[in-house]
């Protein structure tokens, strides 16, 4: 049975967020399913709600646990979310945990300076657009720039998607988390805020930082990224116990 690949996308982008590593998987032969959450890409329509995002992850895990073991992988958003579902008191069918640019706790002065700044931005001519598709222009190279807006920008998702995080319990999760697991983050980004207690709570888990490069690491060094998932799959085919 082949290893099984489920990304969760972070906040206002969708499923097309992760071509490049789709693309790296399915060219190796592994399988790799994104989704999009409730609220975004192919599911604008719907309202964001956190039990239909974990809906979402669970149905798509469980399916590709008939399959094969099952890693998981997401960013920013999607990383908070697949790292609480990996915690669950219920274990999941999961062998194996990647979480991007997601070691930060979502509550307080942090999680509402973030909605402020979004608020911000939304309030600007546009929605600030502009400025979004200036900064993917500037920091992503030509084959991933598309990608993070392809399916669509979910705008209206994106406060209540916010506020609904600080009712997460990610420091009991932490530390039910037994797969193996790698937290990626870029060197500027600002959600590494918590990044060692994170790996205090998950003490087999592996930080990797990766060097001049920001919050969406995962499309600003899709190679670098790539390895870690080449790295991730390769551990649950051998059924190591993960890094140590």
């Amino acid at each position: 049975m082949t290893v099984q690949v489920v990304f969760v996308h972070g906040i206002r982008t969708s499923a097309s967020m992760w071509r490049a590593q789709v693309d790296y998987l399915t060219a190796r032969g592994v399988a790799a399913r994104p989704l999009d959450l409730p609220g975004h890409g192919t599911r604008m329509a719907e309202t964001f709600t956190l039990e239909g995002a974990f809906d979402t992850i669970d149905d798509a895990v469980r399916d590709a646990a008939t399959r094969g073991p099952v890693l998981l992988v997401g960013h920013s958003m999607g990383g908070l979310l697949a790292t609480e579902y990996a915690g669950r008191e219920d274990r999941p069918p999961l062998d194996g945990l990647v979480g991007a640019s997601c070691t930060a706790i979502p509550r307080g002065v942090g999680l509402a300076a973030y909605r402020l700044l979004a608020r911000g931005f939304d309030a600007l001519p546009g929605r600030g657009m502009w400025f979004t598709r200036r900064m993917l222009a500037r920091t992503l190279p030509p084959e991933t720039r598309e990608d993070f807006g392809a399916g669509g920008y979910a705008l209206d998702a994106q406060d209540v998607a916010m506020r609904s995080l600080s009712v997460l319990d990610l420091l009991a999760a932490l530390r039910r988390i037994e797969v193996p697991t790698w937290f990626v983050n870029g060197q500027y980004d600002q959600l590494r805020v918590n990044e060692r207690l994170f790996t205090t709570l998950v003490p087999h888990a592996e930080l990797i930082v990766v060097p001049r490069t920001t919050h969406l690491v995962t499309a600003m060094r899709p190679g670098v990224f790539n390895a870690v998932l080449g790295l991730a799959v390769a551990t649950i085919e051998r059924g190591a116990p993960g890094p140590s």
